[in-house]
């Protein structure tokens, strides 16, 4: 659930502000020095090229931030348009992004409050002062003050430090251009541009691309932003432009007029690659100039770590609404709103990294790193919304998330094999997410996923799902209510119905059968469009219908697969043609035991049982989501419990039920626990309170029966109407 209007809160400046808070100051201060050994001058031109590269990937997630305007931005992105372990996977990597970047940022913050304590002392200053242990400790303190920040305010703050930064590095940039006019000689220029050659420039390209990452933030909170559809865009473009004012300016007065004499700006970089800057501003100016850029640093460093922490911190929130983490991840203070779970997680697992990390250009690498590759994959995202008719755009700009995508992933790979440290931890973490993911999260996300899809026709599309469900018609007569669940089960506008008649025997008479047939789909398609239901029909010929029904299942690659018994015994033939059918059909498959006269407005009550494993979990998801969108109704979830279940483990059952049910179908669920030893009579009698019983039964091979004793033994101890459901695969 996003923010209400009332918790909009962040306008355009607000939100440009944020943007500017994580691009400007820290990469460029913590990262320039590197750029600069690795490329010389061509640094330059690295940071313009990167500049050209993030405003392509700034326009495409403003065309999904206007699609989507919500909380989590590009993890949410994900969610609407990949599939489900596609969008845990990405989730789980920008979350680690906006982490290690917050590393960087607090590493930063310790390096030049090192840098400061040093200058104050001077020769005084302790050994200690510089080690590893001591550099933590202020890194640590720096995240606890904005963990404390983000906990007592939804917006974090934050706003006071970047604007002074930013006013700092506008006083600093004034001074050096006006040294380099006023004294032209004493400009240094370049002996060599392009001193690393294209692998320098490439290089320099992706350490310094997180320089400008910030932007990608504002999307993050789009569930706070007002008018978000107008806002995020133009703060997206704001705080890159004011980011590249800034940087171009300021890297061009550190190679000419900042350098120390006797050095090119490669070997000032080389020597002091983190405060290069500081040094330059101390060339120009004196010890003012370097209190003005070391306070600048400061605040840099602390208003990009607030920035990416509070971004993480919603990142965090919306996976674990989404149970793709723990369920304490997603606690939010009820007054602000905010994520309390998801700031202490992201800030609790940014001092763990701390500890991993060793220094701020393996920091930098491995945040640019996986900053790189989620862009790219953010153009991917926008480029298939706009072919799924998500989002619209003139034809003359659809070439920019191809380009974009390109840029973002070739720097990529080639950050990945330049610094390779920064490879094996993006490999390491998503190895992590993968195993949490399959061993917890799965079965739940899954669940709360296609019950989500199934309520809000909007995601079917921007996944590029158009599902077809395949009804073969036997009884016209009965058929008008299975037409109805057949429909529930499309999305509107892009799910299709195909009704199927076999016909079997043709004998001497074939004009007679045809007719026969014509007239059956016919009475079943008046009935459906009286109702407003309008499906597609199919005639076909086989000697025996059940294998005729499973290819036409699979030749037209049915989601879905909806079947109607008026009875249905264990030791019937039916039964055995039955599951026959469902072991060799790649669709999901629903069976509905309901008399004649069933129709779909009717159930108002349904009732769900459930075990422990979970096999069907995902398919009843889908199906009580779609039913919830055609009518309100009441669903009960119902486990039956030995009597040898004593009250905590009751207790806890019923307690982990409540939440899963209210991830499969919020608002309208109840819970029914019963401890008896006889699960088949407690669910009966539950059945003859209910207008629907939903069962799930799993597909486990061909040789295998797939109707269980529990499955036969309540639908031959009820009339009520029963839907059995198997899941595909």
């Amino acid at each position: 659930v996003d923010a209400d209007d009332s918790r909009r809160s962040i306008g355009l400046v607000g939100a440009t502000l944020i943007g500017v808070g994580a691009i400007v100051g820290g990469g460029v201060l913590a990262l320039a020095g590197t750029a600069f050994a690795s490329a010389g001058p061509a640094a330059l031109l690295a940071f313009a090229l990167n500049g050209v590269i993030a405003l392509m990937t700034a326009r495409s997630f403003a065309g999904m931030a206007r699609a989507f305007p919500h909380s989590g931005g590009s993890y949410y992105f994900a969610k609407m348009i990949l599939s489900v372990r596609a969008a845990f996977a990405f989730g789980w990597v920008v979350w680690f992004a906006s982490i290690v970047a917050g590393v960087l940022y607090a590493l930063g913050f310790a390096v030049y409050a090192v840098l400061i304590a040093r200058e104050l002392l001077g020769s005084d200053a302790p050994e200690w002062l510089g080690n590893r242990g001591f550099l933590l400790l202020l890194a640590g303190l720096a995240t606890g003050f904005y963990t404390l920040m983000l906990l007592r305010k939804s917006a974090g703050g934050g706003y006071i430090e970047t604007i002074g930064k930013v006013i700092i590095f506008v006083i600093f940039i004034a001074f050096g251009l006006w040294a380099m006019l006023s004294d032209p000689g004493e400009v240094s220029a370049p002996e060599t541009f392009f001193f690393g050659g294209a692998p320098g420039l490439i290089e320099a390209m992706g350490f310094s691309f997180i320089a400008l990452q910030g932007f990608g933030l504002i999307a993050a909170v789009g569930g706070e932003i007002k008018d978000p559809k107008r806002t995020i865009p133009r703060a997206m473009y704001l705080s890159l432009a004011i980011a590249l004012l800034i940087y171009i300016p300021l890297l061009t007065v550190v190679m000419t007029v900042g350098l120390t004499p006797g050095e090119d700006i490669v070997a000032m970089s080389a020597r002091d690659p983190d405060v290069v800057v500081a040094v330059a501003a101390r060339n120009i100016l004196g010890a003012p100039g370097f209190w003005l850029i070391a306070v600048a640093a400061l605040l840099s460093m602390l208003s990009a770590l607030q920035a990416n922490l509070f971004a993480a911190s919603r990142i965090a929130q919306k996976m674990a609404e989404d149970r793709m983490l723990p369920r304490q991840v997603a606690a939010s203070s009820e007054k602000r709103g905010t994520p309390v779970g998801g700031v202490i997680a992201s800030a609790a697992l940014l001092l763990l990294i701390m500890l991993v990390i060793p220094d701020v250009a393996s920091a930098g690498a491995a945040a640019g790193l996986i900053f790189l590759i989620s862009y790219a994959l953010v153009h991917l995202m926008a480029f298939l919304a706009r072919r799924r008719g998500t989002i619209t755009e003139r034809k003359r700009w659809r070439w920019l998330p191809v380009v974009g995508g390109l840029a973002c992933a070739g720097l990529a790979a080639f950050q990945g094999v330049v610094v390779p440290s920064a490879g094996l931890i993006v490999v390491v973490w998503v190895a992590i997410g993968v195993a949490i993911y399959l061993t917890l999260f799965a079965r739940r996300a899954e669940a709360v996923d296609a019950a989500d899809v199934a309520r809000n026709p909007l995601r079917s599309q921007a996944r590029g799902q158009n599902p077809l469900v395949l009804l073969p018609i036997a009884n016209p007569e009965s058929a008008i209510g299975l037409v109805s669940v057949a429909h529930a089960l499309t999305p509107p506008s892009i799910g299709r119905v195909l009704l199927l008649s076999v016909i079997r025997n043709l004998g001497d008479n074939p004009e007679a059968e045809l007719k026969n047939t014509q007239a059956a789909l016919g009475q079943t398609l008046a009935a459906s469009i009286r109702q407003g239901m309008y499906p597609e029909a199919l005639a076909t010929i086989a000697a025996d219908p059940w294998p005729e029904i499973a290819r036409v299942a699979d030749t037209r690659g049915c989601q879905s697969l909806l079947l109607g018994m008026s009875k249905l015994d264990e030791k019937s033939p039916t039964a055995k043609h039955l599951e026959d059918l469902m072991s060799k059909v790649d669709s999901d498959v629903v069976v509905l035991r309901a008399g004649a006269e069933w129709k779909l407005d009717t159930v108002k009550r349904i009732l769900a049982p459930v075990g422990g494993k979970g096999y069907q979990d995902e398919l009843r998801a889908r199906m009580l989501g779609s039913l919830s969108r055609t009518g309100e109704r009441e669903v009960t979830y119902m486990r039956v419990l030995t009597r040898q279940v004593n009250e905590h483990e009751y207790e806890k059952i019923e307690k982990e039920l409540k939440r899963f049910a209210q991830g499969e179908a919020p608002g309208f669920n109840r819970v029914v626990l019963v401890r008896s030893n006889n699960a088949i009579e407690e669910v009966v009698r539950e059945c003859e309170h209910s207008d629907l019983t939903i069962i799930g039964v799993q597909r486990l091979g061909r040789r295998k029966k797939l109707f269980g004793n529990f499955a036969m033994q309540v639908v031959n101890n009820t009339t009520k109407a029963l839907m059995l459901i198997s899941r595909r695969g």
